[in-house]
């Protein structure tokens, strides 16, 4: 059996490894790992989608820290995750563990930029569910980070991994549908209430809860029921709605095809709602400028009920949740919210293209970790350009029907500076990006 290295010789040496692939990228090297050293993982949240992403992690490496609001939920870690130290407080487990190599964030959308951007400062690679973050601004910062640092970074969009999406993208590329003009997706969220005004009774903070911790960054309000578990979706100050939750996954394969990124307007149409929760429903118009590869492109998203017309699926039958894309050769209605399940090709036969398969959705961020390529769905190139746009949308919820004429480059609604706020948030003190 080899010589274990001891973990200073190790990092020198996986540094210089890992340097060439970060070097042709343009970025700053961060140690990689090798595929005989193991990775010590600490997971943010592990309750919830915390709980698949934290199992993940054991099943790649050592997991040494794990953080969580709700002690019950901590209890179930220490049995799961024996001799992992546990934190209420995410921000004193980085501080305290010098040992993590990598962490996950699984947090409501509120946290995920605070702590994926303490954890990248501080030279850990790092995973962080969909969407990436709560705001515009901070998915930029993010991406930013993660160049500077040269670590390795993964948002949890796990259909980007699948063979059906990577596929239909490719057959997309390849110009299967022609020239490419509008792109319709549909879900049937929010699952969740929305549409509320802000409870005014007075609830007991349930003994097992750290609210203080889960308001993170947020402005401080008195517990409820409505907003944990679960529920926060639905609220401004801690989820980013329908749209938020479903479009990392329903639009990722329009997106991948079409780089569908850096849009020059949106406009909403909704139920109405009262910037505390979002709406129950809404559409929303996106219009794509041309760029090298295709020319400009609409894009409507729906949700809360209301769905793309029917006629346009040419006899199909109509999911709850589904993608369209139109061309002016052929038609591709992929059903479902992932692009997994059936795929039709409408007035255009399904080609025979190449694409190149993925070692499984966490995998890839495991063997970025350890020098390989960036993972498909990394914070810079993807995952921080995807929120961006998704997150436009919210920007025009919020505007109530009038349309944002947007600077993408300056991260500015050139007509409508009452949104600014919702483009950088204000954090509680205690909390920086």
């Amino acid at each position: 059996m080899a010589r274990r290295s001891n973990r200073r010789e190790f990092m020198q040496t996986s540094a210089v490894i890992g340097a060439g692939y970060f070097a042709a990228a343009g970025l700053q090297a961060a140690p990689s790992k090798s595929a005989n050293e193991q990775i010590n993982f600490a997971c943010i949240g592990i309750g919830g989608k915390g709980e698949s992403d934290s199992n993940d992690a054991r099943s790649s490496g050592n997991i040494v820290a794990v953080c969580d609001i709700d002690e019950s939920t901590l209890e179930k870690g220490k049995v799961r995750f024996r001799g992992a130290k546990t934190y209420f407080d995410f921000r004193k487990m980085l501080e305290t563990e010098k040992n993590i190599d990598a962490v996950t964030v699984s947090t409501p959308d509120h946290c995920h930029a605070v702590a994926a951007a303490m954890a990248m400062r501080m030279g850990k690679h790092c995973f962080a569910q969909k969407p990436l973050t709560h705001s515009i601004f901070e998915a930029r910062t993010l991406g930013n980070i993660a160049k500077e640092k040269g670590v390795a970074t993964q948002m949890g969009n796990q259909g980007t991994a699948s063979s059906y999406l990577r596929k239909a993208a490719a057959a997309i590329k390849a110009g299967t549908l022609g020239k490419v003009t509008e792109v319709h997706v549909w879900t049937n969220r929010p699952v969740w209430p929305q549409g509320l005004d802000r409870p005014t009774e007075k609830v007991e903070t349930p003994k097992s809860i750290h609210w203080n911790e889960f308001l993170g960054p947020a402005p401080e309000r008195p517990y409820h029921p409505a907003y944990h578990p679960f529920k926060w979706r639905g609220w401004w100050d801690f989820g980013t709605g329908a749209l938020g939750d479903m479009a990392c996954h329903t639009l990722n394969m329009p997106y991948a095809a079409l780089g569908l990124h850096d849009p020059t307007s949106v406009v909403a149409e909704t139920s109405g709602h009262n910037k505390e929760t979002y709406p129950s429903w809404s559409v929303i118009h996106f219009e794509f400028p041309a760029n090298k590869e295709r020319g400009p492109i609409k894009f409507i998203w729906y949700d809360g009920g209301k769905k793309v017309d029917p006629a346009l699926l040419k006899g199909k039958k109509l999911t709850d949740s589904g993608a369209l894309i139109v061309g002016d050769k052929g038609r591709m209605y992929a059903e479902g919210d992932y692009a997994d399940q059936k795929i039709h090709y409408i007035d255009c036969d399904e080609p025979d293209v190449e694409f190149k398969k993925s070692p499984g959705h966490f995998q890839e961020w495991v063997n970025a970790i350890r020098g390989g390529e960036p993972a498909m769905s990394n914070f810079p190139n993807y995952a921080g350009p995807l929120t961006e746009t998704i997150l436009l949308g919210n920007l025009a919820v919020w505007a109530s029907g009038k349309k944002i004429e947007w600077d993408a480059k300056n991260m500015v609604a050139t007509n409508a500076p009452e949104v600014a706020s919702i483009i950088k948030h204000e954090y509680r003190a205690g909390y920086t990006l």
